[in-house]
């Protein structure tokens, strides 16, 4: 499958230091989306940091910087 070039340009997240490579598998054209919201309470809020977290990863990952050194 090398030999077809299957695979380039794929980041795996686990060779990433971050364990976190933000790289978009959809197509461009399709507006990125959330699907979950959690609650305030219980497990969820610990949730609600992790997915925080990798969302200021995946901007400083994706644009080379984050909204709090706007």
């Amino acid at each position: 499958m090398k030999e077809l070039d299957y695979g380039a340009g794929y980041t795996y997240d686990h060779d990433d230091p971050d364990g976190f490579s933000a790289q978009n598998c959809f197509p461009d054209s399709l507006p990125r989306q959330s699907f979950y919201q959690p609650a305030e309470r219980g497990f969820e809020r610990e949730i609600a940091k992790r997915l925080a977290y990798w969302d200021r990863l995946r901007k400083v990952k994706s644009y080379g910087r984050s909204d709090e050194t706007d």
